[in-house]
């Protein structure tokens, strides 16, 4: 048997995907020659395998995949050849569904969150897709804080890894992200779908402190040994063999998330024939003793989370078994990255809301709809980085700018962007009286977003109202729908993101606006329904620009 292994181009993977869920990509490069003497035992012809496996999983498998060649394993009659590829989970969870002539026959992401992910991606393609069948893992690594001996002794829980210089692996790439804002939303449980300050505040700390990989990480650690990240506990006993300045495994009290790698086989309608033999075949030595002890020599434990006696207890990686926590629900990942996306993603965005009279009507919780939209909106500001622009805009009959587009990090005559927008929204209630001119106002916001576009950023109207348009005179709604058809760009998008506060609203309304730019329509009934819709427009903003 024939064993080759190589590394694929990453492209830019979930980003397109994610928002609910993620995207990005490194791979790593290599080659498993061919063992001729092996060859010479097969006969008939060749049937092709190709494996895809976590980057940290590479070295091992080729092991793996050597061993098993050197056997000669013939699968009736046909000599199987092992090609394997290290490929980022969230790479093959983009390549699956849009490229189905050559999938993997088995794939081995480093945790099993990928599989449901790949698969709703998949329901989501027209025509033929590879079949996922998750099969039992083979190896298990905890998640831990890779710290420098001087700094390990300092930390032991996970609420202390942000109080120092912390470092995240990019989650929109890697699955160490994604289990590190899932810890940090299970410990900052919201009642609601909007995020907790406490949260926000890690989020806001780890926006800053990103880097594309683990290896980057260690990489940085090596400069400053005061640098701590979240990574594998296989990983750190990867980077103390290689020498240099050895990091130390930190256990936090909480527990950890277990990485179980999970054995996956991609079938589809147009695999060679004997495909299915030949990965039952390399699938069972995977689960062989002599491969399970190929695995714990590259510091995995077993599936079961027992460590090999040949590192445990080495350089700072325990031996026993660590307190292990649940891993993060589909749910749990969903909501995290929402917030990540929205403290992360560069945008442009300009707040309308409707100040006329009914704005002063209760919500059932006693406040008023104009205190709501207004102490809902300056929340959010708390979510946005410097560098994202928003404006404020007001209406009622008439249209009135309090602060233009700018960034947060700016200055508007003089005053702090974000104080400029805190001090006009304390205005607001005193703003209300007045009817509705509901279409003159979105085409306005819209036209405003049009004529500054940036590509670099999201451009979006969030266009807040309690009732339906009453100006006569003005466009109607066939008029303002026509306009904004006309005026839309593709390659310059811009969306209204309508949300309607109170029972009054006219959210049939609302969705046509919403749905021709491409953005979306929220109700929300009180003033927790609307914090937590205000936060969702923000995340799940549609981007269609290069930047995403």
């Amino acid at each position: 048997m024939a064993a080759r292994h190589h590394s694929r181009t990453p492209q830019h993977p979930l980003r397109p995907f994610l928002l609910p869920l993620l995207v990005g990509a490194l791979a790593v490069s290599g080659l498993v020659v061919a063992n001729a003497a092996a060859a010479s035992h097969c006969h008939g012809s060749d049937t092709p395998l190709r494996i895809a496996v976590t980057p940290a999983m590479l070295a091992p498998v080729h092991a793996i995949a050597d061993a098993f060649n050197h056997d000669a394993a013939d699968n009736d009659g046909q000599c199987a050849t092992v090609d394997v590829t290290a490929e980022p989970a969230a790479q093959v969870v983009q390549d699956l569904p849009v490229n189905p002539v050559d999938p993997p026959a088995l794939w081995i992401p480093d945790s099993a969150l990928w599989v449901p992910t790949a698969q709703q991606l998949e329901g989501r393609v027209t025509g033929p897709t590879p079949r996922l069948a998750e099969h039992p893992s083979i190896a298990s690594s905890p998640l831990v804080i890779a710290a420098s001996p001087q700094q390990a002794g300092k930390l032991t829980s996970w609420q202390q890894l942000v109080t120092g210089n912390a470092m995240i692996a990019d989650p929109l790439s890697n699955t160490e992200g994604i289990a590190t804002l899932a810890l940090a939303q299970r410990l900052s449980p919201a009642p609601t779908a909007a995020p907790p300050p406490e949260l926000i505040a890690v989020l806001l700390k780890l926006r800053n402190a990103t880097v594309d990989s683990t290896a980057a990480a260690f990489h940085a650690q090596q400069q400053h040994s005061d640098a701590v990240f979240t990574t594998t506990e296989q990983s750190v006993v990867a980077h103390n063999a290689n020498g240099g300045a050895k990091a130390v495994a930190v256990y936090p009290t909480e527990g950890s998330v277990l990485f179980d790698y999970p054995v996956v086989r991609v079938t589809t309608s147009t695999e060679p024939a004997g495909t299915d033999a030949a990965a039952t075949a390399f699938e069972a030595e995977l689960h062989s003793a002599r491969s399970m002890g190929i695995l714990s020599a590259a510091g995995f434990r077993d599936p079961r989370a027992v460590a090999s006696s040949s590192w445990g207890g080495k350089d700072g990686v325990r031996s026993q078994t660590p307190k292990l926590i649940p891993a993060p629900t589909a749910d749990q990942v969903a909501t995290v990255m929402r917030a990540w996306s929205v403290v992360h993603l560069d945008g442009r965005t300009l707040a309308v809301i409707d100040t006329s009279g009914s704005m002063k009507d209760p919500m059932p919780d006693g406040q008023s709809r104009i205190q709501v939209a207004r102490d809902g909106a300056l929340a959010g500001l708390s979510l946005m980085p410097d560098s994202t622009s928003v404006g404020l805009w007001t209406f009622s009959l008439t249209t009135s700018e309090l602060v233009p587009l700018g960034p947060l990090g700016g200055l508007d005559n003089r005053v702090p962007q974000r104080l400029a927008l805190q001090q006009a929204g304390a205005t607001l209630p005193g703003r209300v009286g007045g009817s509705t001119a509901l279409y003159d106002t979105a085409l306005a916001g819209y036209e405003a977003l049009k004529d500054g576009f940036d590509p670099t950023k999201v451009n979006a109207e969030v266009l807040i109202t309690d009732g339906r348009n009453e100006r006569a005179g003005g466009l109607d709604l066939n008029g303002l729908l026509a306009r904004l058809r006309a005026e839309a760009d593709p390659s310059r998008p811009i969306e209204i993101i309508g949300i309607g506060l109170g029972p009054d609203a006219d959210m049939g309304v609302l969705n046509q606006i919403a749905a021709v730019t491409g953005g979306k329509a929220y109700q929300a009934l009180d003033g927790a329904a609307f914090r937590a819709v205000f936060f969702d427009a923000l995340s799940r903003r549609p981007c269609t620009s290069s930047v995403c």
